[in-house]
């Protein structure tokens, strides 16, 4: 029988470490991107930054198998975003204002959440969870 709790007490694996590390980075430059497109080509370019925001979250929970797989992209992301979204002080900003960078700053968040909150894969050779089996 496997403890299920014990990944709280080893350290990290470095490889480990450098896919959330990689997933940050990911998440930010989908951000990035993501906060350019959604402006340029309205609405088709929403749709297609939420979904590529959608995938990033949902990828990095299937390729971790935790739901830091999913906030690691998800930081990286709310970073970009928050960044682009700060305006200079010349006046000068990337977002306008309209619905469709409120859409795409809360529907990433929601898309977040929902990835995160997912239940996670059964482990390959894992017991069925059944008590008394």
């Amino acid at each position: 029988m496997t403890d299920t709790g014990a990944w709280l007490t080893r350290p990290p694996k470095p490889g480990r470490i450098a896919a959330y590390v990689a997933l940050i980075v990911l998440g930010f430059f989908v951000g990035a991107a993501g906060s350019l497109v959604q402006a340029a080509w309205f609405p088709a370019g929403l749709l297609l930054a939420l979904l590529a925001t959608a995938g990033l979250f949902y990828g990095g929970l299937r390729a971790t198998g935790t739901q830091i797989g999913v906030l690691a992209p998800a930081a990286g992301w709310l970073a970009a975003v928050l960044l682009l979204s700060a305006g200079r002080p010349e006046g000068d900003g990337l977002f306008a204002g309209g619905l469709g960078e409120i859409v795409f700053l809360l529907g990433g968040m929601v898309v977040a959440v929902i990835c995160a909150t997912m239940a996670r894969l059964p482990q390959p050779g894992g017991g069925s969870g059944r008590l008394g089996k």
